[in-house]
């Protein structure tokens, strides 16, 4: 599959999404149970965590795999739209 001119994206591939919000115990978890949902087979493992340099945000970098540009708006608009997410890039 090639990509279209709309999409410098092949799919499916591995791809990055960091997401950030205020430290919270239960941040990871609601990141992982929102990605799941539009991608069944991530796991944790292909979950990086940084905490801030003061520690009141952490930074994750989720590698999800992209099975179509519907399936990453849609699993953007899920995490930005989610109280607990600052940013999403």
């Amino acid at each position: 599959m090639h990509p279209t001119v709309d999409s410098l994206i092949e799919y499916p591939s591995d791809f990055p999404i960091k997401v950030m919000g205020a430290t919270h115990d239960d941040f990871a978890v609601t990141v992982v149970d929102v990605v799941l949902e539009y991608d069944p087979t991530f796991h944790i493992g292909r979950m990086e965590v940084r905490p801030s340099a003061k520690g009141n945000y952490t930074g994750l970098t989720v590698m999800v795999r992209a099975t179509s540009r519907a399936q990453l708006d849609d699993l953007y608009r899920a995490l930005s739209g989610h109280p607990m997410v600052k940013i999403v890039m």
